[in-house]
């Protein structure tokens, strides 16, 4: 009987052994993936997080950056690699004391590499918290300066504010699309007065005539009378504005209904300008702008991505939206070269990184031939674009 009983147990604990292994197997697939959104299990899987204002004013780059660095993420766990990812997006609303408690939230669930935060105000306040924390940081889209300026471990994949400013410049003086040029601008937004600064400076050196400088704050960027009436007294033929989207489209609306038509030129904040909820957007025609990214392009790569994105999403991928590709794209790059695993602790992780992105040449959707810097700036050539029928198509 006690041969019996011990062989009956015997068999009642290989069986349960048995029924457990089968449980973890049917938990992944040969890739460790769990799902289609790039959580996946095992040595291979690098967490990613990133913080962005996936609600609010500035919800559209957010959700551009969250949706495009989802869709490269999914892409890579599919090849089945020794490279796989994790990706977590936190909502900071474009305010930089939530960025900091979303950035919080995103140590805690195990972040290894940090995509930053996606506009410039909430990154100066995130990059500041990951370079002291040693996580290797890649923003796609925050732009200004403070966010690299003596912090090893940052980079950007966006222009910085200053090339973007002196880029506008030297772009409306080799085109000659102004003679007398007015500028208006958000006072209290690093982004728009990162941009003004240099443009203002690279206009001084190109002789171009600005006849008229208009400021506007939050709090009273609904009404852009003063700043319009100003700019049409001084005999403004084109209007520059560095700043996002939303005051763009008053600008434009307000302008229209005074009868006011000049040129108009923007940079990558206004890349977003056509999909305004109830924004007439035949006022966005003819409206230039500086980015490094065309939906519209015939290169098989931008017109694969752009098809994949919008069938995913329903909307046409922006600039920022190219960017956050791009950004998990190079660190996949970058962590191959390097020979990365994820047993890595952050540290490791960050040198690692620095080591690969400041020797590597990377080609992605915002540019080919891509370099950074020590000091995390990326090098790439912008493109000149008009809104045409609806649509952003290059300027020659």
């Amino acid at each position: 009987m006690k041969k019996f009983l011990a062989l009956m147990l015997a068999i009642v604990m290989a069986v349960a052994c048995l029924a457990s292994c089968g449980n973890n197997a049917t938990d992944t697939n040969d890739t460790g993936k769990t799902d289609n959104t790039g959580d996946t299990a095992g040595a291979t899987v690098f967490k990613i997080g990133g913080t962005g204002p996936l609600t609010g004013d500035a919800a559209i780059y957010g959700n551009a950056v969250k949706n495009a660095a989802e869709l490269a993420v999914k892409e890579i766990n599919a090849k089945g690699g020794d490279i796989q990812f994790e990706l977590k997006y936190e909502d900071d609303t474009h305010d930089a004391e939530k960025a900091v408690t979303a950035y919080n939230s995103l140590k805690d669930w195990g972040m290894q590499i940090f995509l930053g935060s996606v506009t410039s105000k909430p990154c100066e306040a995130t990059s500041a918290e990951s370079y002291e924390d040693r996580y290797f940081t890649l923003t796609p889209s925050a732009s200004s300066t403070a966010v690299l300026e003596g912090k090893d471990n940052v980079f950007q994949m966006c222009f910085m504010d200053p090339n973007q400013g002196s880029a506008s410049a030297q772009y409306i003086s080799d085109k000659k699309l102004g003679e007398k040029i007015a500028v208006i601008y958000k006072s209290d937004d690093v982004y728009s007065t990162g941009v003004l600064e240099t443009f203002k400076t690279k206009a001084a050196e190109l002789n171009l005539n600005i006849v008229s400088e208009q400021a506007f704050a939050t709090g009273a960027d609904t009404d852009f009378t003063a700043q319009l009436k100003d700019a049409q007294a001084k005999g403004a033929d084109l209007v520059f504005l560095p700043m996002y989207y939303t005051p763009a489209s008053l600008i434009l609306t307000q302008a229209d209904q005074m009868g006011y038509a000049p040129a108009w030129f923007g940079v990558d904040g206004m890349d977003g300008i056509l999909t305004i909820e109830g924004f007439d957007t035949s006022l966005a025609e003819g409206v230039m702008l500086l980015t490094p990214f065309n939906a519209d392009s015939e290169d098989e790569a931008t017109k694969a991505f752009v098809e994949t994105y919008q069938s995913t999403y329903g909307d046409i991928p922006n600039q920022f939206a190219a960017d956050a590709y791009d950004c998990v794209y190079a660190i996949y790059q970058a962590l191959e070269a390097g020979k990365a695993t994820a047993d890595m602790d952050k540290e490791a992780l960050s040198d690692l990184l620095v080591e690969q992105f400041t020797s590597m040449t990377f080609d992605g959707l915002t540019g080919e031939g891509m370099t950074w810097d020590e000091t995390g700036a990326v090098t790439k050539s912008p493109k000149g674009m008009v809104i045409k029928d609806g649509a952003y198509v290059g300027l020659d």
